[in-house]
């Protein structure tokens, strides 16, 4: 407890018992808002925003109504505000309903320019900086989905397109890879397995939504590739999975998927544009197979899964 005490300052009594006091230390705040402690550091170096109190070796604590600020910094954030236009808004409340430009457009422009170039450095380093700033949720909703809807439709008839796709695609793939390795080291526990059920390599949905998965503190496992039916089963028993995860941006059968899916017990998850088609036929299949669950993208598909229990 003494490495807690908190030096006073000019505008405050020093705090002989902070935990008392309802002080929290920045990995508990991380855990209660989501928000890593790499982007609350940043936030309050770059922005001045939530800016904590110090123990005397110099660790940071929270309150109540800090956590709250935080939560109410996502708000914003989740509505396609900028991190730099925040503290803006927080204090002046009059501003809150006019129209807020903000820098995704601008963060798309720079990666889109980037990945035009083959530049890798460029689109890392301009990833990371987001990365940094952003919570994986908000990042894959309003840079990440939008830049890649944005890409598929420049890359349609273009000369050089698939030089480009091949490049940006297997980029995705390596950075979020990495970042679903490190998460994976940290947890323990039996995986969500997400499996490409598309007839491409490389399906960039099936990366966010494993990334965001693994972000929620969840294990994961992921098939960048479609397995048939016994295997499929063979691979949950093995991992012993929390759950089954296929992602397809291709149309798929519903009929087949009895077959498909036969012999796995575990909660099952059919994402992507896959599940817009043909919408009475999956209806049936709901009823028809157990703990079968639908999701159109990676945040949705991500809230299915969190509203499942499954992290």
């Amino acid at each position: 407890m003494k490495d807690l005490t908190l030096a006073a300052d000019e505008n405050s009594a020093p705090y002989q018992d902070p935990l008392e006091e309802r002080w929290l230390p920045i990995r508990e705040v991380a855990r209660q808002t989501g928000v890593n402690a790499v982007t609350l550091r940043a936030w309050e170096r770059r922005y001045g925003l939530i800016v904590p109190r110090r123990t005397p070796k110099g660790h940071r604590l929270y309150s109540q109504e800090q956590v709250q600020q935080i939560l109410n910094i996502l708000t914003w954030l989740n509505r396609g505000v900028a991190v730099s236009q925040v503290k803006h808004l927080l204090t002046n409340t009059a501003s809150s309903s006019s129209a807020v430009e903000n820098d995704w457009q601008r963060l798309r422009q720079t990666l889109v320019q980037a990945i035009s170039q083959l530049a890798e450095r460029k689109v890392d380093d301009t990833f990371n900086q987001a990365m940094a700033l952003y919570p994986p949720r908000t990042l894959c909703e309003h840079l990440l989905m939008p830049l890649l809807a944005e890409l598929e439709q420049r890359w349609q008839g273009q000369f050089g397109s698939q030089m480009e796709q091949v490049f940006f695609y297997t980029w995705l793939r390596s950075k979020l890879g990495a970042r679903i390795y490190h998460n994976n080291r940290q947890v323990q526990g039996a995986p969500l397995l997400l499996v490409n059920q598309s007839d491409r390599p490389l399906e960039p949905h099936l990366w966010l939504t494993a990334w965001l998965a693994s972000s929620a503190d969840c294990p994961v496992e992921v098939f960048d590739w479609p397995l048939p039916g016994g295997e499929l089963a063979l691979a949950t028993e093995r991992l012993q999975a929390r759950g089954l995860l296929l992602y397809s941006s291709k149309a798929l059968n519903p009929a087949q998927l009895p077959r498909l899916l036969n012999g796995i017990a575990c909660k099952k998850f059919i994402a992507g544009p896959a599940v817009c088609i043909h919408p009475a036929e999956w209806s049936v299949c709901i009823t028809e197979i157990a703990d079968l669950h639908l999701a159109q993208d990676p945040i949705a598909a991500c809230q299915a899964l969190l509203e499942r229990g499954l992290f």
